[in-house]
């Protein structure tokens, strides 16, 4: 639950001959905001943000990201750190809960996931009755909203705590199930069911890519780029997604619902897909004779429609902290594979070629995660399609942590912003047959 506000000074706003006196409130690392949640009671007036680039929607005590100095923190602890030493799971835990796991914790925590990892064996109805060609994030999407049939008892307006704790394990443990067979579905192969033996990552993997007539071997290295790519994506602040699953949540929508919502808002290019984005971007660069220059040409071009895809951020007005750690996670991995990808060595370049050019620079367009994330699924061997889904898997603790943080606090107001009406004035009906006269 979020700390009390720290308010110190006011700000005024003057309308119409009227003052208005507006607390402005300081976070822990010094952010201030100026909170103007009286100013249409006081003065009729609103303010317009779109896309709310300038707007505070909550508190929050979860992360914390400073996109001018690239830093990024879950519950105060750098990104960087959680990423060369957690696992997954013991993340989850830290967004979820506040903080670090003892060992008696984390293994109660483990557990339950095995116990949760099975989905309704009457869900498997769904996957059949979806067209093969479905894509992943649409049966996902379907599949978790879904759980609130199965699972009923979870849905009501004010779960206990335990409630919360049981509903939260369940999703992280089936939504692996649920995407491996999304994509199984998806090739017209038969479902793999998870194993009690293995841990989070190898599960999955094992789900994803096992057969009757294919044995799936394990490999550290694998399991390693994929850990760091769920721990990088498990949370970023007030995303799309994740004020969706919040404004979702504040009508006391229960968290399946909630939750099913944020995958529908992640599932966009400029949001979840665009891993995906730039992996097809690097393909037509290369189909096209890897011309570097040209498609940074196009890229300046105003008046041209190619954009250059995983870089600049709407946060970050500095290198992605988590880019740099996944740049260096996919040069690892395909060293350790023995894997030459030549969009590896396409992406390398245009970094290269960008990074010296004052439009570029000037504008403070670095690589972002999605940048190099791609390659990774690529060498793991993870299609296109299922790229925003692992996405939705990473982002899974964050978005769970949100919920659980807004309807654990009691201040909490239904998400309702208004608008500016720029339509026709008043005007009568006209009959029909008086229309066109």
């Amino acid at each position: 639950m979020p700390e009390t506000m720290n308010t110190q000074g006011t700000a005024q706003i003057q309308l119409d001959g009227k003052v208005l006196d507006c607390p402005v409130i300081v976070g822990t690392e010094g952010e201030r905001a100026i909170d103007i949640s009286k100013l249409r009671s006081s003065t009729g007036y609103i303010t317009m943000d779109p896309g709310f680039g300038n707007t505070g929607s909550c508190q929050s005590a979860i992360t914390y990201l400073d996109g001018d100095k690239g830093i990024l923190r879950y519950r105060g602890i750098p990104i960087e750190q959680l990423a060369e030493k957690s696992t997954f799971v013991e993340t989850s835990y830290l967004l979820i809960y506040g903080k670090l796991p003892t060992k008696k914790e984390l293994d109660a925590f483990s557990a339950a996931f095995n116990e949760h990892s099975m989905i309704h064996e009457d869900m498997k109805n769904f996957f059949n009755a979806f067209p093969s060609a479905t894509h992943p994030m649409a049966s996902l999407s379907a599949m978790v909203c879904s759980m609130s049939a199965y699972y009923p008892e979870f849905t009501k307006e004010d779960p206990t705590k335990e409630e919360v704790n049981r509903i939260a394990v369940q999703l992280l443990s089936k939504v692996r199930t649920i995407c491996a067979f999304s994509y199984k579905k998806s090739i017209g192969e038969p479902f793999v069911y998870p194993r009690h033996d293995l841990k989070y990552v190898p599960n999955f993997l094992n789900m994803m890519f096992s057969s009757p007539t294919k044995f799936y071997k394990i490999i550290d290295e694998v399991v390693n780029a994929l850990r760091v790519l769920l721990i990088l994506h498990a949370d970023h602040e007030q995303n799309c997604s994740t004020s969706t699953v919040r404004l979702v949540g504040s009508s006391r929508a229960n968290l399946y619902a909630s939750i099913s919502a944020g995958i529908c808002a992640l599932w966009g290019p400029l949001h979840g897909g665009a891993n995906q984005a730039v992996i097809e971007m690097l393909e037509l660069i290369q189909k096209d004779g890897g011309n570097i220059n040209k498609y940074i040409a196009k890229a300046k071009d105003k008046n041209d429609s190619f954009r250059l895809m995983g870089f600049g951020h709407r946060v970050y007005k500095n290198f992605d902290p988590r880019a740099k750690i996944v740049k260096k996670c996919a040069d690892d991995l395909l060293n350790k594979l023995g894997i030459r990808d030549p969009l590896l060595d396409l992406a390398k370049r245009l970094e290269e070629v960008a990074l010296k050019d004052d439009y570029f620079i000037s504008r403070k367009l670095y690589p972002n995660v999605d940048f190099y994330s791609g390659i990774i699924y690529r060498a793991v061997g993870i299609p296109l399609q299922m790229f925003p889904v692992m996405f939705a898997i990473g982002r899974m603790p964050g978005w769970i942590a949100h919920w659980k943080e807004m309807i654990e606090d009691s201040t909490t107001k239904i998400g309702r912003p208004f608008q500016i009406y720029i339509g026709s004035p008043k005007r009568d009906y006209v009959p029909i047959d008086q229309r066109g006269k």
